[in-house]
């Protein structure tokens, strides 16, 4: 089965079909299914929804169980969580509803943890990071778009010159380089590239 325009998140099963893995959607698996949207709802209370997947977390007062539904707990709403908690050998604790996000210095609410700066996120060489509340996700650098070649997905060199998004003088030459481009004057002129008399 060949697939023209691939499967991001899933797998190729006819020609031009793809098979999603799960929380993926879309014609090439390449959207983050809304896991809290869907009918019936997978949460109780309140859903977050993550890339690839969602996570449950409870109103206050409430205790997130492990098949997502949330339990009354008198205890629970004496310790005033964010996003609600769960009772470990009698001691509360609150809970955040994401890795990407710890429990403040109150032990209450939570705050993001920023993962491009901590280097916990895993970006290829021609990825950067770009960090968000509870997550991250890689993004290409400046200078290169995202295509897909073959059989997967990858960064590639955009060629200013070409696509016409360089800055160089009108008598100056356009020369393409790996994520970015030169501007050199053209005989009998002066100057930076970008700047030429």
């Amino acid at each position: 089965a060949i697939c023209g325009h691939g499967c991001k998140y899933g797998e190729c099963t006819g020609p031009n079909k793809c098979k999603c893995f799960p929380g993926f959607t879309g014609k090439t698996c390449n959207q983050d299914l809304n896991e809290c949207g869907l009918k019936p709802r997978p949460c109780e209370h309140r859903c977050m929804n993550t890339h690839g997947s969602y996570k449950c977390y409870c109103l206050n007062g409430y205790m997130l169980m492990p098949d997502g539904t949330c339990a009354n707990s008198r205890t629970c709403a004496m310790v005033n969580c964010q996003y609600g908690c769960e009772e470990v050998k009698g001691e509360v604790r609150c809970l955040c509803p994401s890795v990407g996000l710890q429990l403040g210095p109150n032990g209450r609410t939570c705050i993001d943890i920023d993962e491009c700066s901590t280097g916990k996120a895993v970006c290829s060489y021609n990825r950067r990071c770009i960090n968000t509340f509870g997550s991250y996700y890689c993004k290409c650098q400046l200078g290169y778009e995202l295509k897909y070649i073959s059989t997967h997905y990858d960064c590639v060199d955009v060629n200013e010159c070409v696509t016409n998004t360089h800055r160089c003088n009108l008598h100056a030459e356009c020369l393409n380089t790996e994520g970015s481009f030169k501007c050199k004057c053209k005989q009998g002129y002066r100057g930076s590239g970008f700047d030429c008399a």
